[in-house]
């Protein structure tokens, strides 16, 4: 207390006299005098805020459209809230990772959302074609969309009608980058696990794309013509960012395979290596996830082979796919064997036990992630 009420008296001692003061002293060469302190000529200081670039909100917002092809090309959100409204056939297309997107009062637009840190608010739109990456999906008071989606969480509709999902299948050569700078694993979609926050009894507001359906017939690429044409984009699904998952889709087999990459220097890589060659053999991927885990998760989850791997937990997430088709887990265990034999995995050890390894861990990783 005493030098809190010492440096009070300080301040006020100091506002006593306010008249500026200059010292001055001789300089030997030139017998100058030179003054010292309180130069009234100097220029103001600058602060870290005064120098930033100013924001056009204008930038950030395409509303009352017609008719056009419009955007944002990489780098031009960096992160950045995004508005669209009372737009009417147009092609939309951001090529960019942002904070939050709502879409209000659009009608007959094809719209293509680079990855989203937080939400996509969709609001009283109609006729809409999109593909869409995000932490978290609404859409309230919509008619007739069809949606390729990539959601962390559980997708939410409400009031919304003539709703169709489907796998998000896209690749640009900076989308990788941008799912990594909105904070989503490219392993984590939910998107066939729709809520409806508002059914109707013996309706459904909601139902699955066909798994023959091609992203560019419902959004198509940007025109040669437009501004967008540098950007290399691709809508093969194998090609694509985000893996291509059955979903919620009957599955053509009663056979799955748990694989599990413990964390490691190229387990995304890795992942990808096992969906291409399990693909080319027929097998069909389900469902991926990428958690973190604690011991006591890795003896609940694994059970007896829990204790080779409690270890690996604390490198990192670990990355778990459920591959499906008749002879899948034996075709597994010996892509693990000849392909990754250096790397940390687990694999379902025979098919009578292996329903019970991707029910242990799927239901774990939903928990822990909310869903």
């Amino acid at each position: 207390m005493g030098c809190f009420f010492s440096k009070k008296s300080k301040r006020k001692s100091d506002k006593e006299d306010l008249t500026p003061t200059t010292t001055t002293v001789d300089t030997a060469t030139t017998g100058n005098a030179v003054p010292l302190g309180n130069n009234t000529d100097e220029a103001p200081k600058q602060y870290s805020w005064d120098k930033r670039e100013k924001v056009d909100p204008k930038d950030y917002m395409l509303t009352g459209l017609k008719d056009v092809t419009v955007g944002r090309l990489p780098d031009k959100l960096n992160g950045q809230q995004f508005v669209i409204q009372d737009c009417e056939n147009c092609n939309i297309y951001v090529f960019d990772h942002s904070a939050t997107i709502t879409i209000d009062d659009c009608v007959n637009c094809r719209i293509f959302l680079g990855p989203i840190k937080g939400s996509v608010f969709f609001r009283d739109c109609k006729d809409i074609k999109c593909v869409v990456a995000c932490q978290q999906f609404r859409t309230r008071d919509c008619k007739k969309m069809e949606v390729f989606l990539c959601c962390a969480t559980q997708p939410i509709i409400e009031s919304s009608t003539g709703m169709k999902f489907g796998c998000f299948q896209y690749f640009y050569p900076e989308l990788a980058f941008h799912f990594k700078d909105a904070g989503l694993s490219i392993f984590n979609n939910n998107w066939s696990n729709i809520h409806d926050f508002t059914p109707v009894s013996g309706e459904n507001n909601w139902s699955l794309l066909p798994e023959t359906s091609a992203v560019l017939d419902f959004v198509p690429a940007p025109d040669t013509e437009s501004e967008f044409q540098s950007v290399r984009i691709s809508a093969d699904p194998t090609r694509s960012i985000v893996p291509l998952t059955k979903g919620g889709r009957r599955k053509a087999s009663e056979e799955s395979c748990l694989f599990v990459f413990f964390a490691g220097e190229y387990s995304t890589a890795n992942s990808r290596k096992l969906i291409d060659e399990a693909s080319t053999k027929g097998f069909v991927l389900i469902q991926t996830k990428e958690v973190s885990m604690r011991p006591e998760d890795v003896k609940r989850v694994f059970q007896h082979s829990a204790e080779d791997l409690v270890e690996w937990i604390t490198k990192g997430p670990v990355i778990a796919l459920e591959l499906n088709g008749d002879g899948v887990v034996e075709a597994c265990k010996n892509i693990a064997n000849e392909m990754f034999s250096g790397t940390k995995v687990f694999v379902s050890d025979n098919k009578n036990t292996s329903s019970r390894d991707v029910d242990n861990f799927f239901n774990f990783a939903d928990m822990q992630m909310g869903l």
